[in-house]
């Protein structure tokens, strides 16, 4: 004989879709490999920070890696206008813009990306690191999300590391290496590639005002 058919519970009150996360500027703990190629500029502007040379930058964030253009944008030009940043040198400027003429973007982007952006002017990034290229920093989603094993501060500190570093490039300075056991690695430093004795740092210039160099690397 057939067995008998126990009756079925009532399915349950479906639950109420949960509200969508509001991208951040870190964006995914897991970043994505691969975005969808196509950019978004973030909008927004600010006063110009610093003297001399000012230089107008736009970001501009790819679509489909879950971070936030405007958060993004605000970070980014809270780096530029710090008093440790680059514009302690008296030389340099930066203006954030979201429309009109401008001297390079910074892009951050998803590691098949930076790669081709980068190969294309000859660059190995090996889906790992940044680069300076052309009017373009492009910045790798994982070193903005999860920063590096070698710096052991806030992943926002990591942030302006990274920042100040391509930027510096852009206004001519070179790779510095450590200075010497338990000092600060310059911000011109490769420092995700070890810190040989020194200790971890995002920023070029001290808190009072010291720029915190190195030995020039060829």
């Amino acid at each position: 004989a057939p067995a008998p058919v126990t009756p079925s519970a009532p399915p349950a009150p479906a639950a109420p879709p949960a509200p969508a996360a509001t991208p951040q500027p870190g964006g995914p703990e897991t970043p994505p490999a691969k975005g969808a190629g196509t950019f978004t500029v973030a909008q927004g502007s600010a006063d110009p920070v610093g003297r001399g040379t000012v230089r107008r930058y736009r970001v501009e964030v790819e679509d489909g890696i879950g971070i936030d253009p405007t958060a993004s944008a605000a970070q980014i030009q809270g780096i530029l206008a710090d008093k440790r940043g680059w514009t302690n040198d008296r030389r340099n400027g930066f203006q954030l813009v979201s429309s009109g003429a401008y001297d390079f973007t910074v892009k951050i982007a998803s590691a098949a990306t930076v790669d081709r952006i980068c190969g294309a002017a000859g660059l190995d990034t090996h889906g790992e690191v940044n680069c300076n290229v052309g009017n373009q920093v492009v910045v790798n989603v994982k070193r903005w999300t999860i920063g590096s094993p070698q710096f052991s501060g806030p992943i926002d500190e990591y942030r302006a590391l990274v920042i100040n570093h391509e930027v510096g490039h852009r206004i001519g300075h070179g790779h510095e290496g450590c200075p010497g056991p338990g000092k600060p690695a310059p911000a011109m430093m490769q420092q995700i590639y070890g810190l040989k004795g020194c200790t971890a740092n995002a920023w070029p210039y001290s808190a009072d005002g010291g720029y915190l160099s190195g030995p020039a690397v060829p």
